[in-house]
């Protein structure tokens, strides 16, 4: 005797079934911490689909840029970076209303906030749904493998970093810059350090300069550069041991359209730095390293790192590298002494009255003789406008500090004028014009 297995049709059932699997599929693609793994279009499809949107999309970021800066690129000829490139001047900001800086900084924050006239939101990825690492035309034009066909860099190059920058050693403060004016590769930066470096640390830097996967630079079809290749190293951002004003976007929160612009930050001077990452979150620099490669190299997300050909270090590896990093020195600052203070015999008078006003505003966070406390602060900038918070941000060291603009962690701040105007209004000084000026000029001298 057979056994007939008959199906009863619930129409009912079956649509109450389909509203919560398509309920949940649109709650998972809403909060998943995930990328997508599987990518179903090919790279023709991709390329010619993101190569199509690029122009709307450059024309959409740069608007809201101009809408916000003056980037008319001024300089000041006579205050350089250490390596001779001109700083930039600000501030460069627009303020709303024909307001000026002194009114603006009479008002409270609520005041400000009501009025939508905080000069100094986030600056906004080119692509905060995309995302991914972004470098400036000048690192392009050695590094042609690093353009990417979907977007472009959109600050101009007087508000970056000086490329190649100078490399000074803690281990040989004598040699000045071992770089040469020369960008450190893996084709030449054996010949450049060896009989400089022990052998130890020169392994750690042809680790640190030799090119491997990472999120939009590998052979994947979701790839966003027209060769499948590896093509980024810690130096790629980390140019000489600095920085070249290369951004993307902070790996440490979800879902994507919460994350923040991250600026790349110079690693001068990592050896006195006792906590690690945007958010002080890595407890060595070991840690720091491996962590790096591993997941923030790809958005920090450990599945895409797999698929997507992670260089896995080994652990002498990961020390080698860390070691070469520790050997990287802030660059020379003529008029500090040894406890990281202005000599009064060299230091100018703006200077001297710009490192007290630093000492009553500013050292309880940027402590001397580095300008850290190795700590992270939340400086609730959103009680000036409408938006997320911001959260924690690190205490970046001072020392060297006019030769990394953009600054922030976002890099909202392209000048140190900029800087000072957004700390006057963030810790409700109150500074006036010359305060103000004499803070810039002390902080050019560090």
């Amino acid at each position: 005797m057979k056994t007939k297995l008959r199906f009863i049709f619930y129409p009912e059932a079956f649509f109450i079934g389909l509203m919560v699997l398509s309920f949940s599929n649109a709650s998972f693609a809403k909060e998943t911490s995930y990328a997508p793994v599987s990518i179903t279009k090919t790279f023709a499809e991709i390329m010619k689909e993101d190569s199509q949107n690029k122009s709307a999309l450059m024309k959409k970021h740069n608007k809201l840029l101009n809408e916000r800066y003056n980037l008319s690129g001024k300089v000041d000829s006579k205050i350089t970076m250490s390596g001779g490139k001109p700083l930039p001047i600000g501030p460069t900001v627009k303020l709303k209303n024909k307001l000026t800086w002194d009114a603006l900084s009479k008002m409270s924050p609520k005041e400000i906030k009501q009025k939508s006239i905080f000069p100094y939101l986030p600056l906004p990825h080119v692509s905060p749904d995309g995302g991914g690492l972004v470098v400036a035309p000048a690192q392009l034009k050695t590094h042609p493998e690093l353009t990417r066909f979907d977007m472009e860099f959109d600050l101009p190059d007087t508000y970056l970093p000086q490329f190649p920058p100078p490399l000074y050693l803690i281990s040989r403060p004598d040699l000045g810059d071992v770089s040469g004016g020369d960008e450190i590769t893996l084709n030449n930066y054996y010949a450049m350090l060896n009989g400089i470096l022990t052998p130890f640390q020169l392994d750690g830097m042809r680790l640190l300069v030799t090119p491997v996967a990472q999120q939009q630079f590998n052979v994947t079809t979701d790839r966003k550069t027209k060769i499948a290749q590896d093509a980024v190293s810690c130096f790629t951002c980390h140019v000489n041991g600095h920085t070249s004003g290369v951004f993307h976007l902070n790996p440490d929160n979800r879902p994507q359209n919460t994350r923040f612009r991250i600026d790349t930050p110079s690693l001068r001077g990592v050896n006195i730095q006792h906590f690690f990452g945007s958010k002080r979150a890595l407890r060595s620099l070991e840690d720091f390293s491996e962590v790096e490669a591993k997941t923030a190299y790809f958005d920090g997300d450990p599945v895409i790192a797999l698929k997507k050909g992670a260089r896995r270090f080994t652990r002498e590896e990961i020390a080698a590298m860390a070691a070469m990093q520790n050997m990287i020195a802030f660059p020379p600052a003529p008029k500090l002494g040894i406890d990281g203070k202005l000599n009064p015999a060299k230091a100018t008078e703006s200077e001297l009255r710009g490192q007290k006003i630093f000492a009553d505003s500013c050292a309880s966070c940027h402590t001397p003789p580095y300008y850290t406390d190795n700590s992270a602060h939340d400086l609730q900038v959103e009680r000036f406008y409408n938006g997320r918070a911001e959260g924690l941000i690190k205490t970046f060291a001072l020392r060297g500090i006019k030769d990394s603009p953009p600054y922030l962690h976002d890099g909202r701040l392209l000048t140190l004028e900029d800087t000072v105007e957004f700390f006057n209004l963030i810790l409700e000084t109150h500074l006036n014009q010359e305060q103000k000026t004499d803070l810039v000029a002390f902080l050019q001298a560090l």
